[in-house]
């Protein structure tokens, strides 16, 4: 069995630069440069203007594995999950044209979660562009808007540099790095260019890591003291704060304070853990809007959780925020001390600093607010009608996972679902779309889980809607052998959609969805697949999945009219 990753913060290889010789081209150059900084995948599309590219990839296949996809967006929605699932370096490549326009979606994902990706697109050749060429798409103007690092490749000294800085960018700032190549320029040999004057070459190194360093002392006290002084105090821990369960733990129970997590966070404290309340924001429990409603203090651990109305109110609450981004703090919240540093280095810093809350009234409040939750939902859960509640399929779900699961979720009226009733264990992990909330990642994700972590079981909840967006990357499982498991929820509607016409007044209108047979489907492309209607059939159809070695599918019939609701409209 796999070790869980333990940390998701962005590491890179502790190989040796590499060597470049005379005779590599600026593709294997810059393929080169992808090993040393720790890429072990990349997901695309063959085309001409990438071919030199993908044939770099080919003869390196032992160091870093092509995978062929049906569609660029698959493509890079799978470096994003890649990069999210591990932490280290997701990476795809597009050809000239359409190939790179079809990554935006997945590159967009990546660069709103921060999520380090390296993207590759072919450009028309050298001479030609601006001149109507074919497929002479301005791929660097194209990612302008999603790429925090930007470059045409002139040639193999250039490539030198800016393959470095690339990946380095992806890694240091968290997000999307682009760099676009014409098709002549691939090709060229380091022996056939010529450095500038003011080049000095030689920048291969790849020693560089990402410090994760805790904020100044200073800082750290001020913070103590805020949270020192505090009574009634409530955390909501992100994604930022994975890597830290431990500190994150042990801070709760000293201030007695319950944590609330966002979606990407899901994973920071078990959900049976008794110091946490669950989600929050429109995917969330009931308690964790209590805790952030009625709390003095706010902790907020790596997170930008969107929904504003889910945080204490403007001047109800002192707050301090950690965060590796300066953009982002205060940014949902006024605080009154920001932390510019990692999560988990901060913590370990400021816990020696920090008074036990001998209060714990808050925080036994919180739990029994949980415990009546809890108990709701599993009247929801266990209500045995047809068409199937969707909830009763996600909690039969989370009952029979492997205790390392790693689960990827869509978006659509099934993240509602799966938000609420997954309950994640110490050592499964939940990763979705995060601030982009895009339709049709769930499969790509749990392709790039099973890529990154073999031994494990990787597992996407999805809906109808979603997965038939690309959904031929089914295909793309059973070709590569990925037994991942699909539990698709079918309602043959855009469902959340359909209720948020309904609540604006809006007569319903578009939302229906012609009837796919998804096991016929899935079947069709060589997985394994079923059923499942009745409340009966629900655990045979999953554990007969999950018990597949191949990719194998769940088609769920549920209500369409089980609506996806806030948690205060939650009823049993």
């Amino acid at each position: 069995m796999d070790a869980p990753p333990t940390d998701t913060k962005p590491s890179v290889s502790s190989q040796p630069a590499p060597e470049l010789g005379d005779e590599e081209t600026t593709a294997d150059i810059l393929v080169e440069t992808l090993i040393a900084w720790g890429a072990t995948h990349a997901f695309g599309i063959v085309g001409d203007g990438i071919n030199s590219i993908v044939e770099a990839l080919r003869k390196r296949s032992d160091r870093i594995r092509y995978v062929g996809v049906r569609h660029e967006e698959a493509a890079a929605f799978m470096a994003s999950g890649f990069a999210k699932h591990t932490g280290r370096l997701g990476v795809c490549v597009g050809t000239t044209g359409p190939g790179a326009i079809h990554l935006l979606n997945g590159l967009y994902d990546a660069a709103f979660d921060g999520a380090p990706v390296v993207a590759f697109t072919g450009l028309t050749f050298h001479d030609l562009t601006g001149v109507r060429y074919q497929q002479s798409v301005d791929t660097v103007r194209l990612m302008q808007g999603v790429a925090l690092y930007n470059e045409a490749v002139s040639g193999p000294e250039h490539a030198v540099i800016v393959g470095n800085r690339a990946c380095r960018a992806a890694f240091g700032d968290r997000g999307v790095a682009h760099l676009a190549v014409s098709k002549d320029v691939q090709v060229v040999k380091r022996s056939a260019d010529r450095r500038s004057m003011r080049n000095p070459g030689a920048r291969t190194s790849s020693s560089w890591t990402v410090p994760l360093a805790p904020a100044p002392e200073d800082q750290i006290r001020a913070a103590a003291e805020v949270l020192n002084s505090g009574r009634r105090i409530a955390i909501l821990a992100g994604q930022g704060a994975l890597h830290a369960r431990e500190e994150v733990t042990q801070l709760a129970d000293v201030l007695g304070a319950p944590v609330a997590k966002s979606l990407l966070g899901k994973a920071v404290l078990a959900d049976e853990s008794p110091l946490t309340t669950g989600g929050i924001g429109d995917l969330g429990t009931a308690p964790s809007s209590w805790a952030m409603k009625n709390c003095d203090t706010v902790l907020i651990l790596g997170s930008t959780m969107p929904w504003e109305e889910y945080y204490p109110r403007p001047g109800q609450a002192r707050g301090i925020q950690i965060d590796l981004k300066a953009d982002r703090v205060g940014l949902r919240y006024p605080v009154e001390v920001g932390l510019v540093a990692d999560v988990k280095a901060s913590l370990r810093a400021m816990l020696p600093l920090l008074r036990r809350n001998g209060d714990r009234s808050f925080l036994i409040e919180a739990q029994q607010r949980m415990s009546d939750w809890n108990g709701m939902l599993k009247k929801i859960e266990t209500d045995r009608c047809a068409p199937l509640r969707p909830q009763m399929v996600v909690r039969a779900l989370s009952d029979l996972l492997a205790d390392d699961a790693i689960i990827s979720l869509d978006c659509g009226a099934n993240t509602h679902f799966a938000a609420r009733c997954l309950r994640l264990r110490e050592n499964q992990r939940l990763t979705g779309t995060g601030m982009l909330a895009s339709m049709a990642p769930g499969l790509p994700f749990a392709i790039a889980a099973q890529l990154a972590w073999p031994k494990r079981q990787p597992v996407a909840v999805v809906g109808d809607g979603g997965f038939a967006m690309l959904m031929a990357e089914l295909s793309t499982a059973v070709a590569q052998g990925l037994p991942v498991k699909i539990i698709l929820l079918k309602n043959n509607s855009l469902a959340e959609v359909m209720f948020e016409q309904r609540e604006i007044g809006n007569p319903e209108f578009g939302c229906g969805l012609a009837p796919i047979d998804f096991v016929s489907f899935a079947k069709a492309c060589g997985a394994d697949a079923f059923r499942c209607v009745t409340p009966d059939e629900i655990k045979p159809a999953i554990r007969a999945a999950l018990d597949s070695r191949k990719p194998a599918l769940v088609e769920a019939v549920v209500d369409a009219e089980e609506k996806p609701t806030k948690p205060e409209q939650l009823k049993a």
